[in-house]
């Protein structure tokens, strides 16, 4: 592999990286009322046990428990699309997969899958619900 063709390779990631991180920052000044970061992080603990109760329910789809589990290695992996140590944006792609995962689950395996799984108060089911761009009424 030459130079010219490992310069056009990083080039070519950094291209989409930025590409990305301007979606993020796009769909993050969109949606600035969806969920603050201090109620997403108070919903962390419910909404890991909602992922492991929905990937143990065989009753819900495949594509959405591979949906799920691609999600649980993404948030355990060391590597982001914006760097965890950098204040406030660090977390913010974490967040934004996060509702766009959910509102695919949501919408595949449907709010009652959810609501049945779902091992917190009502109001945290109300955040994550409004977390997946539903609403309190879906």
């Amino acid at each position: 592999m030459g130079w010219e063709t490992l310069a056009g390779v990083i080039g070519g990631v950094l291209v989409i990286y930025g590409i990305l991180l301007l979606l993020l920052w796009a769909y993050a000044r969109r949606h600035p009322e969806t969920v603050t970061m201090k109620d997403a992080l108070r919903l962390l603990p419910d909404l890991l046990r909602l992922i492991r109760r929905l990937l143990a329910d065989r009753s819900v789809a495949v594509g959405v428990r591979v949906r799920l589990a691609l999600l649980l290695i993404y948030l355990a992996s060391p590597i982001d699309l914006v760097p965890d140590f950098i204040p406030v944006i660090g977390y913010a792609d974490d967040v934004v997969i996060v509702a766009l995962v959910l509102r695919s689950v949501v919408a595949r395996a449907g709010a009652g899958a959810v609501r049945r799984h779902w091992p917190g108060t009502p109001e945290g089911l109300a955040v994550m619900l409004r977390l997946a761009g539903l609403g309190t009424a879906a």
